[in-house]
């Protein structure tokens, strides 16, 4: 049981990366980063493996090549879905699945909301990132739906 709620846990931050755990991070944090998010533990990260927003904004700024104008639009969205994020982990009236559930569907609005601001070049680079994560969490699902083995070998 508990090997279940980490791993629900843990895709969950998967989740809320947007693929971004599939480059290679700054190992201290993007230059404009000076002090840690609330809630986060420093370096870019905090619980569940899900990078803070300025983070995953120099990531994406990296890896999409994001314009100024661009990035401008981006960091309130992911700010706004770390903040969501984080109230539905501390609700307690919740369940376990109806945290899943409206954490994928916030994931989802938001990715559609940073979506609108990419060109088309961008677009398809982000979607195919988007994919490969997909991929990688049916993947992970499948081998941790096993029990309390590991998962198979591929």
């Amino acid at each position: 049981m508990k090997r279940q709620v980490f791993c629900s846990l843990l895709l969950t931050g998967l989740l809320a990366t947007g693929g971004m755990m599939f480059a290679q991070e700054p190992s201290s944090g993007p230059p404009d980063q000076n002090a840690p998010q609330a809630g986060g533990g420093g370096m870019g990260h905090h619980r569940g493996g899900m990078m803070d927003p300025d983070a995953r904004l120099a990531h994406m700024t990296k890896r999409y090549k994001l314009t100024a104008d661009q990035q401008g639009q981006i960091k309130p969205i992911l700010q706004d879905e770390q903040q969501q994020m984080q109230s539905m982990r501390s609700d307690t009236s919740m369940s376990r699945d109806d945290k899943r559930s409206k954490m994928m569907s916030l994931h989802e609005t938001s990715n559609q909301k940073i979506e609108a601001v990419l060109t088309d070049d961008q677009k398809q680079k982000f979607e195919a990132d988007q994919q490969k994560m997909q991929q990688h969490r049916a993947e992970h699902m499948q081998g941790g739906q096993g029990g309390a083995g590991a998962p198979p070998p591929q």
